[in-house]
């Protein structure tokens, strides 16, 4: 059964640092790129950052670029997301995703929800001000 599974969410003061882990299984993690999207309170889902399978080419959104850094680990299936000089507005369900096609036919990496298809359960994160 494919499935990725988020964790490391809290609470931080704003300025402070939280690191996001995404556990998959090899079958899913392999040959695939991956993204963090987020979901505040009466807002949309929106895209944080994305990486690809092979050369770990990323791409973020302009609201995280320079504080937020996406990286992965082949070897153990894990994907991360280093949060840096959070802010209020950082305030939201995080959640891992998994990409639809595999990385060969689509090797970009992606901000669109709809290239995604698993997604996991989320993981809180709340910054105080």
């Amino acid at each position: 059964q494919e499935q990725v599974v988020e964790s490391g969410g809290g609470l931080v003061q704003a300025g402070g640092s939280l690191r996001l882990s995404c556990v998959a299984s090899r079958r899913t993690f392999d040959n695939y790129n991956m993204g963090w999207f987020r979901q505040a309170p009466g807002k949309e889902r929106e895209f944080v950052a994305a990486i690809s399978w092979s050369f770990g080419e990323t791409l973020y959104s302009d609201s995280v670029k320079g504080r937020f850094t996406i990286t992965r680990d082949n070897a153990n299936n894990t994907l991360y997301l280093e949060m840096n000089s959070l802010k209020p507005e950082d305030t939201a369900v995080y959640y891992c995703a998994r990409t639809r096609d595999f990385a060969y036919t689509n090797p970009r990496p992606s901000s669109l929800a709809q290239s995604y298809r698993t997604w996991g359960q989320g993981t809180q994160v709340t910054v105080s001000s």
